[in-house]
């Protein structure tokens, strides 16, 4: 790119990033590539990555532009990848391409991004491009808003007024339990997040971030982006976070700060739970409108912090749950910002959810932990049609099995639940968390087979993944091979 200058103070011109890519080089020394295909570029180990499973953990620190450049360099295969995939994608669902959606982003959101996270997407592209890997700031920019302008903006953009959302919002099942509900009295979170397997097969990222300013955080997320965007996460204040999108909502503000910055600096800067919320409802867009659930791995607190546009609400106990099925407890959000968000109506993905949830803490109450949380995110009780049976209404969803899918999604669509993670205070405390890729329960997914069943999909050839049966993986801070 030729440069890139905003209300910022920023300007990186195209000679300054080489200089600083030739220095960056020196630093880090000679590209490795052990047996296994795990790769390190820095002879300290500051930023390398290995394979586990299904996961890439993906190890990177330093400041800003330094952990930038590591990660892009680090996946540049998978960052070319994805933006082929956004670029095909993109056009086919929305009629506008990829492009049009990243310069708007660098209109809308550059001069309200920090310093800090440009020089890190700066970095990412940077080191995609010195691994052999064509991608702009832009690009990565736009890849890391993209949740934001395609699913929350383009909906507003098209129609001219507030429409309902068209990307799909009813995603992910999480829970998170403290004091008596739990069976040694600390925190425990839970999550499974739900997203049309085109996308989902990028999101298989364990990050292991350790910027040379506030905490360490370990997520998961997808190679080019600096937050999460599946929003599971452990930092180095002691703070689990999880959420699931608030289903309906559709109300948004333009020139607001992205809400991924916001969860970054976050994550990065929160010390406790106070802290996380202002930071989070600072200059918000109403993009990706959520119900939080956080704990205090140090007090044992957990919060619900339910995010609109003009409204947001709070609730903190130490002893009890919250669980989270893309509903919202504040009158005021679900009546003013959102539209066909009905909790009670257990046809729908989130009624039925919202009974079957709080049913299964009932059940395990007193005893919950990271055992039986797994269980629990492995679900498959329909309420509605009062069996065992996966579909778009159980806690581990499965909209491609289910013939008669909530809302007015197609029968058979390949979304749903592709992870499982679950972690406790203690080891939240010593940055660590189990995950699975993959659903749950080990309900796997064959591409291939799905699309000879199913041809209706067929645009999706050459874009959707499998799902192989995997294990449950223990992740901690500082792992290597």
């Amino acid at each position: 790119m030729n440069g890139l200058s905003g209300r910022s103070g920023i300007h990186i011109a195209g000679s300054s990033a080489i200089v600083i890519i030739i220095l960056l080089a020196f630093q880090v020394g000679v590209v490795a590539v052990g047996e296994a295909g795990d790769i390190q570029i820095s002879p300290d180990g500051l930023g390398y990555r290995f394979e586990q499973d299904g996961w890439t953990y993906l190890h990177t620190g330093g400041s800003p532009y330094e952990r930038g450049f590591q990660h892009g360099y680090l996946m540049a295969p998978e960052i070319e990848e994805i933006m082929s995939s956004l670029r095909y994608l993109t056009f086919y669902n929305t009629g506008m391409e990829f492009d049009f959606f990243a310069e708007s982003a660098v209109e809308m959101y550059l001069p309200t991004i920090d310093e800090e996270y440009i020089l890190e997407m700066q970095g990412i592209a940077d080191g995609a491009n010195a691994a052999g890997t064509k991608v702009t700031f832009q690009d990565i920019l736009g890849w890391n808003s993209y949740k934001e302008t395609v699913g929350y903006r383009w909906p507003i953009v098209k129609s001219g007024v507030y429409a309902g959302m068209e990307d799909e919002m009813d995603g992910c099942s999480a829970f998170i339990a403290t004091g008596s509900a739990t069976e040694d009295g600390d925190i425990v979170i839970a999550h499974t997040t739900w997203t049309p397997y085109e996308r989902a097969r990028f999101f298989h990222v364990i990050s292991d971030l350790n910027p040379d300013t506030g905490n360490s955080i370990l997520m998961q997320t997808a190679p080019g982006l600096i937050d999460s965007s599946t929003d599971f996460l452990v930092t180095g204040a002691g703070l689990m976070i999880t959420e699931t999108t608030i289903s309906g909502f559709n109300k948004y503000e333009t020139n607001k700060t992205p809400s991924f910055m916001r969860l970054r600096k976050a994550a990065q800067y929160a010390d406790d739970l106070d802290s996380f919320v202002t930071i989070m409802n600072t200059n918000r867009s109403g993009g990706f409108a959520n119900s939080w659930l956080v704990g205090d791995a140090k007090t044992g607190e957990i919060m619900r912090f339910e995010q609109g546009l003009k409204f947001f609400n709070v609730s903190k106990t130490t002893d009890g749950y919250f669980v989270g099925a893309n509903s919202v407890e504040d009158p005021m959000i679900r009546n003013l910002e959102c539209s066909g968000l009905d909790p009670s109506e257990i046809r729908g993905s989130v009624g039925s959810r919202m009974v079957r949830l709080p049913e299964l803490m009932e059940e395990y109450a007193g005893e919950i932990n990271t055992e039986n949380a797994k269980t629990i995110l492995s679900d498959h009780y329909d309420v509605w049609q009062e069996e065992e049976i996966p579909s778009s209404r159980t806690v581990e969803g499965h909209y491609e099995l289910d013939p008669i899918p909530a809302y007015n999604r197609e029968p058979y669509k390949p979304s749903g639940s592709y992870d499982g993670k679950t972690t406790n205070s203690s080891m939240a405390m010593n940055m660590s968390f189990i995950a699975r890729w993959g659903a749950p329960s080990g309900i796997g997914f064959d591409a291939d087979a799905y699309l000879e069943e199913h041809p209706q999909f067929g645009y999706l050839e050459g874009y959707l993944d499998s799902f192989p049966v995997c294990s449950w993986n223990f992740f901690e801070a500082g792992e290597t091979v």
